[in-house]
């Protein structure tokens, strides 16, 4: 999949935003470049084109791009929303283009109205619902924060309940407003260990069911330490947690510029109006700070001294955020390596 960040505008306000101000002068490609852009991921070889915000469903042009998307190529397309910009004119344009519809809830109500605003959760509910109905939920999307860190069963029980595909929880990564906000925000260590467990144990109860899946690079761990046998076919077909920046990810902000962390903002590749995404991506693979980050040997403290340095590694972006360094330890992880242990 590559992903579109079609929009910065938004109808909501959360705590943990990724909106970076020095980035509002950005300006949205138009919709003849929308397409250009969907001709250049179609070129790529991916199947699956997916659209974040910002608010998706504010963005005027968003079903002409998506019909094109899918009349032009066959693609599949998903999209994430909070339930803000929901209606019954886009529901049935959803339904229309089949379009595998995402809905961002972060805990239940109380823990989601903080982080979101009051009367959130119920808009988010509401769209699950309607979406369950119309057989395009796709994805239930959390974001851990302090807030709701111990309650990880709440998203999986609606994820059940309403039939989604699947339940993801993000971990905090200190970008935008979530950078600001870190103290008051942000998990401790001893937290999101306690979490990734109640996570792996929702994952096995829900099997068959609800797919559980973690954006955080040491929920490997956790899955490594907990089921060794059933692992590896787990991580090289079914983790969506890995570190992307050594190049393996690459996506479109809204103002066409490619870049290779969903997250990070500071790594940008160029503008589809001037490189083609096949050209990025080779490059991507040629350049030497990402290769030198794909080797997980140039890690620095405890990350790189770990044993589960190659299946984690850590969030980089977060690293770099709390030790101004790339290559430094992540500070969110709780486990202290065997051979520090031993010392």
């Amino acid at each position: 999949m590559v992903t579109w960040r079609c929009t910065r505008r938004c109808v909501g306000s959360c705590l943990y935003c990724s909106y970076t101000p020095e980035y509002a002068k950005d300006t949205e490609i138009d919709t003849k470049t929308a397409y250009k852009m969907v001709d250049e991921i179609h070129d790529f070889g991916s199947p699956w084109f997916g659209i974040s915000g910002g608010e998706p469903l504010v963005r005027k042009d968003i079903f002409d791009v998506i019909a094109y998307a899918e009349k032009e190529y066959g693609m599949e397309v998903s999209l994430i929303t909070s339930g803000f910009a929901f209606d019954q004119e886009r529901l049935d344009k959803l339904v229309k283009y089949e379009v595998h519809t995402a809905v961002s809830v972060d805990g239940n109500r109380e823990s989601n109205d903080i982080i979101r605003r009051k009367g959130s959760y119920d808009k988010a509910i509401y769209a699950m619902k309607k979406l369950s109905e119309n057989g395009i939920l796709d994805c239930i999307v959390t974001t851990m924060t302090k807030y709701n860190i111990k309650d990880m069963a709440h998203p999986a029980a609606l994820g059940e309940e309403y039939k989604a595909r699947m339940v993801v929880y993000h971990n905090l990564v200190p970008v935008g407003r979530a950078g600001s906000n870190m103290p008051d925000l942000a998990p401790t260590p001893e937290e999101y260990e306690a979490a990734f467990n109640e996570i792996y144990d929702l994952q096995v109860k829900l099997a068959g069911k609800v797919k559980i899946n973690v954006y955080a690079p040491f929920y490997a761990r956790i899955v490594r330490q907990k089921n060794p046998t059933y692992f590896w076919d787990w991580f090289q077909e079914g983790f969506l947690g890995k570190c992307t920046i050594g190049g393996n990810y690459v996506s479109v902000t809204e103002n066409g510029d490619y870049r290779s962390c969903g997250f990070h903002e500071g790594y940008r590749l160029g503008n589809l109006k001037d490189k083609k995404l096949t050209q990025v991506w080779d490059e991507l693979q040629h350049s030497e700070l990402h290769l030198k980050l794909r080797d997980k040997s140039n890690l620095k403290g405890k990350c790189g001294v770990c044993e589960y340095r190659e299946i984690c590694g850590g969030c980089r972006t977060r690293a770099e955020y709390y030790t101004g360094d790339l290559f430094e330890s992540d500070p969110a992880c709780a486990y202290i390596p065997k051979v520090l242990r031993e010392q």
